[in-house]
């Protein structure tokens, strides 16, 4: 499916929409694990991966790739993936990405729908630390990605659901850092992404 909005089910009820937000530099396999697990477990009509337009919580850590490439990079990677597509909501936006913005943006798309914001267990914990994040619980449902292991202390003021997934120790620093130093990508990350990565001449310098 190419990038953008997602095209509802077709159905007499709500559509189910799972929103999971990232910066996907570069979307690798464990995303694509996490978000095929979640539509599995709660029946959902399509999961959402929204690119963020400008990672805010990241600036001055290192350099972020243009939002363009990222999304350019998420839809090839959910193109052949039933219930996966990439959104552009944040980008269309423009300026600092916020959960509670991205919501309302799909509310006024999709009145009636039910939103599944789904979140890694570390932000899950820090949640009362994001922007409106009342805003984000009183208008979707919080899903926590839980992985085998101890699992995280969660506010207990939040009616959680929690979906386990496989724990794939893939991470987009290490990734990076590959293809700076010609380490093997293979499995890690999909074919058409990395047709991508060498077209746009991504990460040449990716060990920063």
């Amino acid at each position: 499916m190419s990038a953008g909005t997602p095209t509802p089910a077709a159905s007499s009820s709500p559509v189910r929409l799972g929103l999971f937000g990232g910066t996907f530099d570069p979307p690798h396999v464990g995303h694509l694990v996490t978000a095929v697990n979640v539509l599995h477990a709660l029946g959902l009509d399509q999961v959402i991966l929204m690119v963020n337009n400008v990672a805010w919580q990241k600036e001055g850590a290192r350099q972020i790739t243009p939002a363009q490439d990222r999304l350019a990079m998420v839809v090839a990677a959910v193109e052949d993936v039933p219930g996966l597509v990439a959104g552009r909501t944040e980008i269309d936006h423009g300026g600092n990405s916020y959960t509670a913005d991205t919501l309302q943006a799909l509310r006024a798309d999709y009145p009636g729908a039910e939103f599944f914001t789904i979140v890694g267990d570390d932000a899950a914990a820090g949640l009362h630390s994001w922007t409106r994040s009342d805003e984000v619980v009183a208008s979707s449902h919080l899903v926590v990605i839980d992985r085998p292991g101890d699992p995280v202390d969660l506010p207990n003021d939040i009616d959680w659901i929690r979906v386990e997934v496989p724990r794939l120790e893939v991470s987009s620093t290490d990734l990076r850092r590959r293809f700076s130093d010609g380490r093997p990508l293979d499995y890690l990350v999909t074919e058409p992404v990395l047709d991508v990565i060498k077209q746009r001449g991504l990460y040449p310098g990716a060990d920063e």
